[in-house]
């Protein structure tokens, strides 16, 4: 007989993490394939949201993000598990060029070609519970940041991330942003880019006279000798 996959988190699991972090530690657990992409990785449970708010109530740290979770996208790390839990999953094809969009629309599913007439069913007696609505797919967001010297890309739907930031070149966050036309976006890169540059010419204007000094020296030297 074939033991069933862990699916997510009981509700023992649940009360022994609830102990644990109200006890100042952090728990770890797996992600599971609901997690997407993150699925078979280690993380940390810091903290705890109210679960009537939310069904992502539980606050996972995964490198240097923290995201919330269902318990559906949780179970309970083995013990002597490392920082990786290894997986076998299909081998990917290799992924394009990311595509730079600005709240780009979830598409829908598309419309049947004829209508179909629903069945004729008596009306539901008193105190019959209302069938739950269908969850709708959560936003889509691709962000471009400058932050340090760096440019840096990074997606997102919902609250979970699907690609971590990840640097760009300048010039090719100038051309991200051509393909939008918000007034005074594209000013707010080009001075960016700008400062950066003078910066770039002054630091190269000093090493050129440190240089000419040390080479003047240099020649003082030989001619001492």
């Amino acid at each position: 007989m074939v033991a069933a996959a862990v699916s997510g988190l009981s509700e023992q699991d649940l009360r022994v993490i609830r102990e644990a972090v109200a006890a100042g530690r952090r728990p770890r657990v797996v992600f599971t394939e609901a997690a997407g992409q993150m699925a078979g990785q280690l993380g940390q449970v810091v903290r705890l949201t109210d679960p009537a708010e939310s069904e992502d109530w539980l606050v996972v740290r995964f490198g240097r993000d923290e995201l919330p979770f269902s318990p559906g996208d949780l179970r309970v790390a083995p013990r002597g598990a490392g920082r990786r839990v290894p997986v076998a999953p299909p081998e990917p094809p290799t992924p394009a060029e990311p595509e730079f969009v600005i709240d780009k629309p979830v598409r829908s599913s598309p419309a049947p070609q004829a209508p179909v007439p629903a069945p004729v069913v008596p009306a539901a007696r008193k105190g019959a519970g209302k069938a739950a609505r269908p969850k709708a797919p959560a936003g889509l967001t691709v962000t471009l940041a400058y932050a340090e010297g760096e440019w840096t890309v990074a997606a997102q739907q919902g609250a979970k991330a699907l690609a971590r930031p990840y640097v760009v070149r300048p010039a090719e966050a100038l051309r991200m942003v051509a393909l939008v036309d918000v007034p005074g976006v594209r000013e707010a890169v080009e001075q960016i880019l700008a400062a950066e540059r003078a910066e770039a010419e002054r630091q190269a204007l000093r090493l050129r006279e440190q240089l000419a000094e040390v080479e003047a020296r240099l020649a003082e030297l030989r001619d001492a000798g």
